[in-house]
C-alpha cells in the first residue's frame, strides 16, 4: 500500500468516525456563544468576551446590539429567582439606569443597563421561567437586548472579564 493510500485510507476512517464528530460538535456547540472557556472566581464562572457592571450585570456585543444579563455571582447571591420585571419594548436606557428588578425567594434585586440605547427584545421566556437566570445566566437567562447608541462610550466604563474577576475576588474577599 502506497503512502498515499494510508494517508487516504486513515483519513477517511477519521472521517467517518461518529463518535468523535459527535463529541466534536457538542463541544463546539458549548463554547460558540460566549467564546473561550470561563474563567471562575470562587463557584462563580466568569465567561470571557463579555464585559460587566460593578452591579453584577453582564453584556455581549452581537453587532450594533447588546444582550444583557446578571452574572453568575448575582444569580448565587439571589438564590431562586421566582420573578423578573421586563421593560417594554422600545423604552430608552441610559447606562447605569435602573431598568427593571430581578426577585428571589431571598430578596429584590435592581437591573442596571449596562449600556445606553434602545430595548429592542426582551426575553418573555422568564415570564413562565425566571429559574433560567439560575439555570442558564449567559444563556437561556438572558433578559433584554439593547441597541446601543453610544457603545464605545459605554464600553469605558465597563469592566472586561479580568477587570470583573478581580472586582469580585475583592467583593467576596469582604464578606
Amino acid at each position: 500500500m502506497s503512502l498515499i493510500s494510508k494517508f487516504n485510507s486513515s483519513r477517511n476512517s477519521f472521517r467517518n468516525n461518529r463518535s468523535w464528530r459527535i463529541s466534536l460538535n457538542t463541544l463546539l456547540i458549548h463554547l460558540m456563544p460566549l467564546g473561550a472557556a470561563p474563567m471562575n472566581v470562587g463557584d462563580s464562572e466568569i465567561p470571557e468576551g463579555l464585559y460587566y457592571t460593578k452591579e453584577h450585570e453582564w453584556m455581549k456585543i452581537e453587532g450594533d446590539k447588546c444582550r444583557v444579563g446578571i452574572t453568575d455571582h448575582a444569580q448565587k447571591s439571589l438564590h431562586e429567582v421566582v420573578y423578573v420585571d421586563l421593560p417594554n419594548i422600545g423604552r430608552t436606557l441610559a447606562q447605569n439606569a435602573v431598568f427593571g428588578t430581578v426577585e428571589s425567594v431571598k430578596a429584590v434585586s435592581e437591573l442596571y443597563s449596562p449600556v445606553t440605547g434602545e430595548v429592542v427584545e426582551k426575553n418573555e421566556k422568564l415570564i413562565d421561567s425566571p429559574e433560567l437566570v439560575n439555570q442558564e445566566p449567559y444563556g437561556a437567562g438572558w433578559i433584554v437586548v439593547v441597541k446601543s447608541s453610544h457603545l464605545q462610550d459605554d464600553l469605558k466604563a465597563l469592566l472586561n472579564t479580568e477587570a470583573y474577576a478581580k472586582f469580585l475576588e475583592e467583593v467576596t474577599k469582604k464578606k
